[in-house]
């Protein structure tokens, strides 16, 4: 009797599961290799709203206590029992340690058991990546483009040359946007997350009477800078202290804040793009890209250029499962292309500093033996 040879693995080892928990948003996602999305599910933590900020203490337990269930439930949305998983990933760096390690050891716990290839993921090269997601982008998102990373922990300029290829052109010398935002949002007495709370309120205000500067704006490269205008928007409050705070006179700052990151930011961006002259594409991600000022500015700049915008969805913007799964899907695939084996990383530990330029080497030039 002739004996059929069993049928060949595939190239790529999908679906992917992919958790996401270096910050305070537990998410789970399985993703097939064309980039349909299986299912997803994101769980915020509300643990951190009297602090007016993420305690890393709170965001690892709320983690430990959440991802079980929410890994079912997601294999569950699926319809897929976990046999049918191809790999495992996991943001496995940067981000709050705590987080990081929970995640990570729950996805390399399911890769054990189901022996299946395990994926560390850059955080910020899920982020890079998104825009690749097929159907995200008309026409696809070739590489090299520009991105820009603007939310609560990130504010940089991102050369985004290939999978595993990036040079970071600028950075922020020290508060994100993000960061920005919500303590000004402290200082106005609105809610956190700041973003939404002060966009909301500058739709009402008239910026004129409140003046701000603009950090480094006209400066040579692409650093940013938003501690200075933090203290300039304290300085505007300030005649205010001995009584309550018009709501007129908030709006109004509000305003002016929103417009004043908005400047600095597409003036940051626009030296980017002179020291990127090959870019074929704009992408704006993280959390605070989904401001529509913001927006605006960088559709202006992009246009000016002659060059395509590109954000995606606000839930696929702010942290992720989508993301990472997409991530580790570009990695095995290039790996295949490269002739190297799926990767297996469980031997990488979570790291809360993971700097891109390391990426490359997970890309040796020549293939493995084997």
């Amino acid at each position: 009797m002739i004996m059929s040879p069993p049928p060949a693995a595939p190239a790529v080892p999908t679906p992917v599961l992919a958790i996401e928990s270096s910050c305070d948003d537990t998410a789970c996602a399985i993703v097939a290799s064309d980039g349909t999305i299986l299912a997803e599910a994101v769980l915020s933590q509300s643990g951190h709203v009297p602090f007016g900020g993420v305690v890393p203490e709170i965001a690892a337990r709320a983690h430990l206590a959440a991802l079980p269930a929410l890994v079912r439930h997601t294999l569950d949305r699926a319809g897929m029992p976990p046999s049918g998983l191809g790999a495992i990933a996991a943001s496995t760096g940067p981000g709050l340690i705590g987080g990081l390690i929970v995640g990570a050891g729950v996805a390399k716990g399911l890769a054990v058991a189901l022996d299946r290839p395990f994926v560390a993921v850059n955080h910020i090269e899920a982020h890079a990546l998104t825009a690749r997601l097929p159907g995200l982008v008309p026409g696809g998102a070739p590489f090299p483009y520009l991105l820009l990373l603007v939310s609560g922990g990130h504010c940089q300029c991102i050369a985004v040359e290939g999978v595993g290829r990036y040079r970071k052109l600028g950075g922020t010398i020290d508060d994100a946007a993000g960061e920005a935002f919500d303590k000004v949002a402290k200082m106005l007495g609105l809610g956190w997350p700041g973003g939404p709370a002060v966009e909301a309120l500058a739709a009402e205000g008239d910026p004129a009477p409140y003046p701000l500067p603009r950090p480094l704006f006209g400066r040579p490269g692409c650093d940013f800078s938003f501690s200075g205008l933090k203290t300039a928007v304290a300085q505007k409050l300030a005649p205010f202290a001995a009584g309550a705070l018009p709501r007129a006179a908030a709006a109004g700052i509000a305003a002016s804040f929103q417009n004043a990151v908005a400047d600095i930011v597409a003036d940051r961006v626009a030296h980017a793009l002179d020291m990127m002259p090959q870019a074929t594409l704009l992408v704006a991600a993280g959390g605070v890209a989904a401001n529509t000022r913001l927006r605006a500015c960088l559709t202006d700049l992009a246009a000016s250029r002659g060059l395509p915008f590109a954000a995606p969805p606000l839930r696929l913007c702010t942290d992720n499962a989508v993301m990472v799964a997409w991530a580790a899907i570009e990695t095995l695939h290039e790996r295949h292309a490269r002739g190297l084996p799926p990767a297996d990383d469980l031997d990488l530990l979570p790291r809360p500093r993971w700097p891109l330029e390391q990426m490359a080497e997970r890309f040796p030039t020549t293939a493995l033996p084997g």
